[in-house]
């Protein structure tokens, strides 16, 4: 079944679609060589927002934890991208442990875990699931609610120098993580050999930063729009981010004020530039952390010093009890997007350097200017009434391919920024 799927594209983004099909040959000619200088990482997922005059990545998971939302009719896809994986990173590759987030009662992120399973299984390996949960301390079974079971086992170390991971009876030659490290780094992954681990550790939110992921991607975006000529603000959203805040004590705030009220006057000039008549806005959000948490909107510098305490202590703390003390702030992309008359944003799933298929979260509670990564969303899979192959002769806006191949080159772009992202920031850099 196809969603109904309503779109405001004007001006702009007719004019984007436009040239992204006729530079086809070009654009996959530069993504080529691009992935000749870099590694892209094992999976990701991009959230992209559509305003209709543009459409800009929002946020960039390294751990992505939907592919139970996928279609069925992608997943071959899929498996031939972890396929191609594989076979560049262990060609002789048998056995992978595949460690996932200790939430074992969220069943919609287990289905992911199973689907994500599956895949890998149908790419040649034995996969068997191994956690990081203490209260886990023999083989559990955890039954799924449309059927299958998933089997949870304890980690441990192998080999006479416990310099491996695997399970009591399992030795693997790759570690996938899951998992994206929010409470920390656990001892017992650090200092592996002779193992692959993807991703790495570096990739998890100790130490990654979602300023300098956007930092890569802004490179790559001026890089890229000068290959089909165009402004690089059509895909590239404004951001800054602001250190040492404390929403509780109402440290920074001052200088997170004066960077809300920058990001706001940048966007209103490119508005006017476009004659866009819309109101700008920016999100706050935390600089490492993800599921949505700690999220706000701003449309005036004044919004972020009036916030009441229950604001504040929303801001303060996301994923794990972690506390916030880094911001980004990031223009607000408006989605004009629906399905079934819901406001919705696409999210693009990638395995190496391949679009594997996607969906659109829907929150029926939300508006255009809103986070819609909240309780109450939900996920309608990217489906196709006839193909996914672009058509470059419909009229622009028109074709749902066509849409989702200026999807795919914009989620790959935010690929090609987290690839370069994981290289400024691998500790085994230079040794290697």
């Amino acid at each position: 079944m196809v969603p109904h799927l309503i779109t405001a594209l004007s001006g702009p983004l007719h004019e984007l679609e436009a040239k992204a099909l006729e530079a086809t040959p070009t654009i996959e000619r530069w993504f080529r060589l691009e992935w000749q200088e870099h590694t892209p990482p094992f999976y990701c997922s991009v959230d992209l927002r559509n305003s209709g005059f543009k459409l800009a990545p929002v946020d960039t998971n390294l751990f992505p934890g939907g592919f139970n939302n996928l279609s069925r009719e992608m997943l071959p896809l899929a498996v031939q991208a972890a396929m191609a994986a594989i076979e560049k990173i262990c060609p002789e590759a048998k056995n992978l442990l595949l460690i996932p987030e200790r939430h074992t009662r969220n069943t919609f992120y287990l289905q992911n875990i199973a689907q994500l399973s599956s895949i890998l299984r149908q790419a040649g390996l034995h996969v068997r699931l191994g956690t990081l949960s203490d209260e886990i301390k023999k083989p559990t079974a955890i039954e799924l609610p449309e059927g299958g079971r998933l089997i949870l086992e304890p980690l441990v170390r192998l080999g006479l120098r416990k310099q491996r991971l695997g399970l009591k009876d399992f030795d693997p030659c790759s570690i996938l993580l899951n998992n994206d490290l929010s409470a920390g780094v656990p001892p017992i992954l650090e200092k592996l050999n002779e193992q692959y681990l993807l991703p790495g550790l570096h990739a998890g939110w100790p130490t990654r930063r979602k300023s300098s992921h956007f930092q890569a991607y802004d490179e790559v975006v001026k890089r890229f729009s000068k290959v089909i000529n165009i402004d690089p603000w059509m895909i590239n959203p404004f951001f800054t981010h602001c250190t040492n805040v404390n929403f509780q004590e109402q440290r920074g705030e001052l200088e997170l004020q004066e960077a809300v009220d920058l990001i706001l006057k940048k966007i209103a000039k490119k508005y006017r530039e476009y004659g866009i008549k819309e109101k700008p806005y920016v999100v706050v959000k935390p600089d490492a952390g993800t599921y949505g948490m700690g999220v706000m909107i701003a449309h005036d510098a004044n919004d972020v010093k009036n916030l009441n305490r229950r604001e504040r202590n929303k801001m303060s703390v996301v994923k794990e009890g972690l506390e916030v003390n880094d911001v980004l702030v990031q223009e607000g992309v408006y989605t004009f997007e629906k399905v079934n008359e819901a406001v919705a944003e696409p999210v693009v799933y990638m395995i190496d350097r391949y679009v594997v298929g996607g969906f659109y979260r829907v929150h029926t509670d939300r508006g255009p200017d809103e986070n819609l990564n909240s309780p109450g969303m939900h996920f309608v899979p990217l489906a196709f009434e006839q193909n996914a192959i672009p058509d470059a002769k419909a009229k622009p806006g028109s074709a749902s391919p066509n849409r989702f191949y200026l999807y795919g080159v914009v989620a790959r772009l935010a690929l090609l920024a987290a690839s370069i992202e994981l290289e400024r920031t691998d500790p085994n850099a230079e040794s290697a």
